[in-house]
């Protein structure tokens, strides 16, 4: 269909170490569980309020995960950019269709970043371009966005 995009961008932090599958055709795929987190001063208490967010990362890229799985573990802060895919599964004991949306990192418009300090060696990507994003630039983002909400 011309003139619509599926793009999802995230900065956010794994709340547990990486999941790596081995899927029927013998490649692996690796399961993130990211939270994206909202902080902001209620204007009547002035008490500080946070939401939490937690989105499913699933990489397909066989590269990718195999990086995934030797450096990414359970608070490292990414950036990811992927499609939202909603799939649908039957629940074995009730055997009702079950569904998940889920961020798919899978082809050359996808992408996954480490960032922060430590043993993130900088940029992971899975485009056609690896080296578009900057390690420094993804921090200022992530600094930017702990800004308060005005309400």
């Amino acid at each position: 269909m011309a003139g619509s995009l599926n793009k999802v961008l995230l900065i956010g932090r794994l709340g547990a170490d990486p999941e790596i599958k081995q899927m029927v055709n013998g490649k692996s795929v690796a399961r993130l569980s990211l939270a994206t987190s909202q902080s902001w001063k209620d204007k009547n208490s002035g008490e500080k309020k946070e939401k939490t967010e937690w989105h499913r990362i699933v990489v397909f890229n066989e590269g990718l995960v195999n990086v995934v799985q030797q450096y990414l573990k359970k608070g490292a802060q990414i950036y990811v950019e992927g499609q939202l895919t909603t799939r649908k599964w039957k629940d074995e004991q009730s055997g009702q269709d079950k569904y998940s949306t889920e961020i798919v990192i899978q082809g050359y418009n996808s992408s996954l970043t480490m960032l922060g300090g430590g043993n993130s060696g900088g940029g992971i990507a899975n485009d056609n371009n690896p080296s578009t994003s900057n390690n420094d630039d993804m921090s200022q983002i992530s600094n930017d966005m702990d800004d308060e909400i005005p309400f």
